[in-house]
């Protein structure tokens, strides 16, 4: 039996109330609910607004507050912020899990704590949030999960991803660009590790 999910609880920990409660409850319906209730819509269309409203918001941040930065570091900056790891421990930290509705396998499965799901999740409950109340909450909820990060990402220099790091150490030692061959791929399409 699916247990009573209490999103009063939910607007408690965003300190937002929703004026449309059905929007907030859409936006924690996983596709896989569908099968076992008489739900006709998942989160998957919030959860695609919400990406966008993401890359804006963020986008928007890091122009206004890092004047000094260029186009391609604010672009890998948003890059490291926005990752399926670093949107999955936002929606740990605001427990997004708990509100899940997930078909019994999915949960079974440990749905509640896929990385995937709980970013997958937080983009929706942007979207829905978006759609609600409109920018400013949006921002405010990134600005207490996400924006803390990115000093971190700055002084650590984690948006320089591993291949650009590569490309820059063999530039400057053997003066060319390398050039990449797929020898290997393994796993699931979602999942696909490649050996290059």
């Amino acid at each position: 039996m699916q247990k009573i999910i209490q999103f009063e609880d939910l607007e408690k920990i965003i300190e937002v109330t929703f004026v449309d409660k059905e929007l907030l409850r859409k936006a924690f319906i996983h596709r896989s609910f569908l099968n076992e209730s008489k739900e006709a819509e998942s989160n998957e269309r919030l959860e695609f607004l919400g990406d966008s409203i993401l890359s804006f918001v963020t986008s928007n941040y890091l122009f206004r507050h890092y004047p000094e930065l260029p186009e391609g570091m604010l672009t890998n900056i948003r890059s490291s912020l926005v990752n399926t790891h670093s949107l999955a421990r936002a929606s740990e930290k605001l427990t997004l899990g708990e509100f899940l509705l997930l078909s019994h396998g999915e949960e079974e499965g440990g749905g509640r704590f896929n990385s995937s799901l709980l970013a997958n999740c937080f983009e929706s409950l942007l979207g829905a949030l978006f759609l609600d109340q409109g920018l400013a909450p949006v921002e405010k909820l990134l600005g207490v999960t996400l924006f803390p990060q990115i000093p971190d990402i700055i002084e650590g220099k984690k948006y320089i991803d591993f291949k650009s790091r590569f490309q820059e150490m063999v530039q400057e030692e053997l003066h060319i660009s390398p050039t990449y061959r797929v020898t290997k791929t393994e796993g699931k399409d979602h999942n696909k590790t490649f050996w290059v």
